[in-house]
């Protein structure tokens, strides 16, 4: 190699080095702000199975809202502000009481509600919500039921306590939920998820939840 060569490499080497030493920090600074972003303002949520047919699909990516029920510390669970209240029949993102894991599942019932799910439909506060078969309303909200595998067991909880919610798959005949593992605490949502912005059969989409 000549010294041309050596001179040039040097030089390279030399202005590469520079270059990352002066834009490093900016850089360091830029994946900071994208994680705390994440960690506290929004994230997305891959679909991993379909306890929630027909509302969402295996393999949905979801946008999920973190500030919706108060704005946290970033990588932390402490609470900067509050939010709003979590409401029946949002699409919630929760820590399984029972092992930790992740899960996606409809709110069906609040702190003081009187609940009984016969045959996949539930009654709160001693109103059906089903209009019809397959479907059930909460307030203007429509969540459309897959019923194919049957209603999955019956529940009745006299009174949910303060700060608990029930929440329970759309799949009735096929969720591992509150029926299974019990309520959970508002303390304990991630966040509200708001869309489905991609779907393997779709592409790009925007469907809200």
């Amino acid at each position: 190699m000549s010294n041309y060569d050596n001179g040039s490499t040097w030089c390279y080497m030399a202005s590469k080095k520079s270059w990352l030493k002066s834009e490093l920090p900016q850089l360091l600074a830029l994946v900071l702000l994208v994680l705390a972003g994440r960690s506290s303002l929004a994230d997305h949520y891959l679909v991993p199975s379909g306890s929630m047919e027909e509302t969402l699909q295996v393999g949905d990516r979801v946008v999920v809202d973190k500030t919706a029920h108060g704005l946290r510390l970033p990588f932390t669970s402490i609470e900067l502000g509050a939010g709003d209240a979590v409401v029946r029949g949002e699409v919630a993102i929760f820590n399984s009481p029972k092992n930790g894991i992740r899960l996606i599942k409809r709110i069906v019932a609040i702190g003081g509600d009187e609940v009984l799910i016969r045959n996949g439909h539930a009654i709160i506060n001693g109103i059906p919500l089903a209009t019809e078969p397959g479907v059930e309303m909460f307030g203007s909200r429509a969540a459309w039921l897959n019923m194919r595998d049957g209603g999955g067991p019956d529940l009745y909880i006299e009174s949910v306590p303060a700060g608990m919610l029930l929440a329970v798959g759309d799949h009735r005949g096929n969720s591992l939920d509150g029926r299974f593992f019990g309520l959970v605490s508002e303390d304990e949502i991630y966040g509200r998820a708001i869309a489905v912005y991609y779907r393997r059969s779709e592409g790009f989409v925007w469907k809200p939840l």
